[in-house]
């Protein structure tokens, strides 16, 4: 069994019920007893404007937006354990970081 994160606050998560990436998301948060409030955009359209507001017009999920006010939109699971300080960034993220290129290698 997996042990509490220190994660007190709340994420939200918007997802689709179309997405199977939002769910692999939704799946991860809750195998690590991360708490989300989960909000699907097919079933609220007023959560998908909300959603659009955030990312530029874009419906993109899964839209992670954490307590300070950060989100993470179409994240890796592996960026996402970063953000949440389960996974440290390594040496060839972080210069990939500041030659411009995200985590995961695109530009």
């Amino acid at each position: 069994m997996n042990e509490q994160h220190e994660h007190t606050e709340t994420i939200t998560l918007y997802t689709s019920s179309y997405c199977g990436h939002a769910r692999l998301v939704e799946e991860f948060l809750a195998e690590e007893n991360i708490a989300a409030e989960v909000i699907n955009i097919t079933e609220n359209p007023a959560a998908r404007e909300k959603l659009m507001e955030l990312n530029a017009g874009y419906a993109s999920v899964p839209t992670l937006v954490f307590a300070d006010g950060s989100k993470l939109t179409e994240p890796s699971i592996r960026d996402l354990r970063v953000k949440l300080g389960l996974d440290s960034v390594s040496l060839g993220d972080r210069i990939r970081a500041r030659l411009g290129r995200t985590m995961s290698g695109n530009a």
